[in-house]
């Protein structure tokens, strides 16, 4: 009897095992960057005059999608009006946002650049990228947050972002230009 249990306990190891790797495969496609990072929802060299206009201006792709309603917008600026610029988390980049509320329709992201960097009374100052985040939760956002920091953490990646041309230029910079060495990689160039 002891060697059948031996065995059930393999046959259980090797099936979680499975199920983690199946489970952890789920989630990378789930959070893959096309899923979080609508290429519709990013804009290039727009025309702020300052921070608030920034926000508005982030803010706007996220109403036209009907994702948020324009009091989100207003939030966002209180945010930063009554906390400082917190929301500049690194040079030249500010994640703009509010905390849920029913101005959000569904969450998501936008994301722009900027014609004119824009300052925000920050040490990392001036911003040129700003993401503009809703979301109908407090927890729903974190594993969003958490890919697109990983992909804007890596050296160099916002002012790429900045100088971008095109949105297909910003994805490509996001996704380190992933799909682009594929390619070189299946024509042998690789």
């Amino acid at each position: 009897m002891f060697p059948n249990l031996l065995k059930h306990c393999e046959l259980c190891s090797m099936n979680l095992k499975c199920y983690a790797e199946y489970t952890k495969n789920m989630i990378k496609e789930v959070l893959s960057l096309e899923n979080i990072l609508n290429e519709s929802h990013i804009r290039i060299r727009e025309e702020a005059r300052d921070w608030e206009g920034a926000i508005r201006r982030a803010g706007e792709v996220l109403v036209q999608a009907g994702s948020i309603k324009p009091g989100y917008i207003d939030k966002m600026i209180r945010s930063v009006k009554e906390l400082g610029p917190y929301i500049v988390i690194m040079p030249g980049f500010a994640l703009a946002h509010a905390a849920p509320c029913e101005d959000v329709i569904k969450s998501d992201i936008a994301l722009i650049t900027l014609k004119n960097p824009v300052c925000f009374e920050s040490p990392n100052d001036p911003v040129s990228v700003v993401l503009c985040l809703g979301c109908t939760d407090s927890s729903s956002h974190l594993d969003m947050l958490s890919v697109i920091a990983e992909l804007l953490m890596e050296e160099d990646r916002i002012p790429e972002i900045a100088k971008a041309g095109s949105t297909k230029e910003v994805i490509e910079v996001l996704t380190g230009g992933i799909a682009s060495k594929e390619e070189e990689r299946e024509a042998g160039r690789l």
